[in-house]
This record gives C-alpha cells, structure tokens and sequence, in this order.
C-alpha cells in the first residue's frame, strides 16, 4: 500500500490532489473526503481554527493506522494532508483519499482513518470566537 501524508501551514488545493490520483487497472474506487471548518464550536461562534502538532508523534501515529488499515482492508493508496496554524471558516482543514478496488472497502478504511486519527493523533486544535 501507498502512503503520502502531508502536514503544513499551506492551503489545501483540493482540485490539485485530484488531478494527481494514483489509480491503477486494479482501482474501483476513489473515496476523497475533505474536512472544513464550521463557524460554530459547541455553543461558541468561531472565526477561525488555530491547529498544533507535535509532528515526530503526528507521523508515527499515523504510520501505525495506516498500517492497521492495511491489515484489515486491501487498500492501494492513502493519501492524507492536515493543515496546522490558523484555518478560517469555510477553509479545508483536512483532506483524504483512499483508493481500493473496490468502495465498501475504499469508504470503511476512511472512516477508519478519521475516527483513529481524531482519537489518537497529537493535532489540537483552538477555536478563534469572533
């Protein structure tokens, strides 16, 4: 399986990503999910979200769930950027791609992937109230 993870301060360019997939004759499925910031944080009204990692930790953590999904589905690719520092609403925080043959696979291995990465990944994240 192939794994690209990208964290940086830089805007994600989401049609660029998708001009550069990885499929194969194998590939059945493209999942891309893409997370944005909400204007509001519990109760709280927000501008912006301020976003922190400790990166050494960030890496290895997700090397460990991209190993996992490898054992449990067979995927082809993942790719994967967050940003850190200040992200404004309506902005994209975060991108995912999986690829597999097939997509109740390429869809499992996502879900997989945000709900390991929100509990386990050192990224905290500050809402900015207006």
């Amino acid at each position: 399986m192939k794994t690209e993870l990208t964290i940086s301060p830089q805007r994600i360019n989401e049609i660029a990503l998708s001009e550069h997939q990885a499929i194969s004759e194998k590939t059945g499925a493209v999942v891309t999910f893409s997370g944005i910031v909400r204007g509001q944080e519990g109760e709280s009204q927000i501008s912006a979200i301020n976003y922190e990692s400790f990166d050494k930790m960030v890496e290895h953590q997700f090397k460990l769930i991209f190993s996992e999904i490898s054992k449990h589905w067979p995927i082809e690719s993942i790719r994967l950027v967050h940003r850190i520092g200040t992200i404004k609403v309506n902005e994209v925080s975060l991108w995912v791609e999986i690829i597999a043959s097939h997509r109740k696979e390429a869809f499992a291995a996502c879900q997989y992937l945000i709900n390991e990465m929100k509990n386990r990944v050192p990224i905290w994240k500050t809402p900015i109230k207006r």
